[in-house]
């Protein structure tokens, strides 16, 4: 549920947004630009927070999850996570080069991630829940998602930063 959640949110924010008459008629680039902020706010923002929350109070539901034992390092990874958290939900204010360095860390990470639950999967046989279920498939589709709707919105970046410091004068 946790890998559905996050992502579902950003798909309502988006639709949400998009459906303001401001928003309207803006194009498949803006539409890719306003989804990308909302995974980045939601799926790597407020997910990195449930996840440092889960990681430093919840550590031994959380690796037996995994199927690990407890570990002095899920408060290391408890921490790496509020980092990540924090950067995404400040890319609902900030933008430019700050979405490039989030999305470039966060697809580094999370594949990072995706190497280690394959690699327990075939090494250590490791089968549960989050080794191999959700939380492997969100570590493959959420980079792989950020890096094009980046790419894909890019443009659109450009010109929405353009459009707001206009209005700002």
């Amino acid at each position: 549920m946790f890998f559905v959640i996050f992502p579902a949110l950003s798909l309502l924010a988006t639709a949400i947004d998009l459906s303001r008459p401001s928003r309207r008629r803006q194009g498949w680039r803006v539409a890719a630009w306003v989804l990308l902020r909302y995974l980045l706010v939601f799926s790597v923002g407020l997910q990195g927070w449930a996840a440092f929350y889960g990681h430093a109070f919840r550590s031994d539901l959380v690796a037996a999850s995994i199927g690990w034992g407890p570990s002095p390092f899920e408060f290391e990874v408890a921490i790496a996570n509020l980092a990540f958290g924090t950067v995404g939900i400040l890319c609902f204010w900030m933008e430019g080069s700050f979405w490039t360095a989030v999305v470039i860390a966060a697809s580094i990470w999370l594949w990072g991630d995706a190497i280690g639950h394959i690699k327990e999967l075939i090494v250590a046989h490791n089968h549960a829940p989050n080794n191999a279920g959700p939380a492997l498939y969100s570590d493959l589709i959420l980079p792989a998602a950020l890096i094009i709707l980046f790419i894909v919105a890019r443009p659109a970046s450009s010109e929405l930063s353009a459009a707001n410091t206009a209005r700002s004068f």
